[in-house]
């Protein structure tokens, strides 16, 4: 399946028994928020207009939000009103290395301090706005950096996916100059999903990804770890364990994973990168 990540695994249960539900629900969602919003519209006396809903996906590095992100934009596509379903990751909010790199947010990349979270907020509000086109940086994740001149452009979707690692982190705000913010990013969401699992079983996706990624990607001499290209198996396996105690554990256990509670649905995966469990909080 060409909407897997490089080391997920999805079955044809698993897209019937948890994906094509949660499909379900979300269409029931967006038909009633489109309701509302039509009411609200005809008692302000305004045109009827569509409103872009925005789902959140959250959840640590390696878990699989971007093969889940882009299955359900595949599954929601495909309902019989046939809405425009975007999706937009997180990756090209980040700050560019040169400003990471004066910051010394290197170490910190994919902590809420290393995204440029007023632009992230602003992105989100003229889209809901409704404006006809709306701009997101793009990432390579090759060069490890933001693509200078290349954009993403939202022209006014039915919905919109929104993944990334803290987009539930009630820190990541629109605010400047110590002054508290008036939003924040989950002000613009209308539906919310965290993907769990064990630390144990993440790590251990992780540490799979990495070794993988050192013997094909990290080989080209334009990928940002192109220095990693000669090691050993062993050695790559360190390295790899080093990166995700450092940086991306820390990440999860002090940013991620506390931010779980405010999902609206919790999908928790089993070590085979199944869904095993479906938590859905009551609204």
């Amino acid at each position: 399946m060409s909407l897997r990540g490089l080391n997920e695994r999805v079955s044809l249960e698993e897209l019937a028994d948890v994906y094509l539900p949660l499909s379900r629900l979300l269409n029931l969602h967006v038909r009633a928020a489109r309701n509302l919003n039509g009411v609200t519209d005809t008692f302000l006396g305004r045109p009827v207009t569509g409103h872009t809903y925005v789902i959140a996906v959250a959840g640590s590095v390696a878990v699989g939000k971007s093969t889940f992100a882009r299955i359900l934009q595949a599954l929601m596509a495909r309902w019989p009103d046939h809405p425009a379903v975007d999706l937009v990751t997180t990756d090209g909010f980040l700050y560019p290395l040169r400003i990471l790199e004066e910051k010394q947010l290197m170490s910190r990349k994919g902590f809420p301090e290393s995204y440029d979270a007023r632009r992230m907020v602003q992105f989100l509000s003229d889209v809901k706005a409704g404006q006809t086109e709306v701009r997101a940086p793009v990432y390579s994740h090759q060069s490890y950096d933001i693509v200078p001149d290349q954009w993403q452009v939202v022209r006014r979707p039915d919905v919109l996916i929104f993944e990334g690692l803290n987009v539930l982190q009630p820190g990541l705000a629109g605010g400047s100059g110590g002054r508290p913010a008036s939003v924040i990013l989950s002000d613009f969401f209308d539906f919310s999903i965290y993907l769990d699992a064990s630390t144990s079983n993440i790590a251990a996706w992780y540490l799979d990804r990495f070794r993988l990624l050192q013997r094909t990607v990290f080989q080209q001499p334009t990928s940002y770890f192109h220095h990693y290209r000669d090691l050993g198996p062993e050695e790559a396996s360190a390295a790899g364990r080093r990166i995700w105690s450092s940086i991306n554990e820390v990440n999860l256990k002090e940013n991620i994973l506390p931010t779980r509670e405010r999902a609206h649905v919790v999908l928790y995966k089993d070590a085979d990168h199944s869904i095993a469990r479906v938590s859905l909080r009551q609204i």
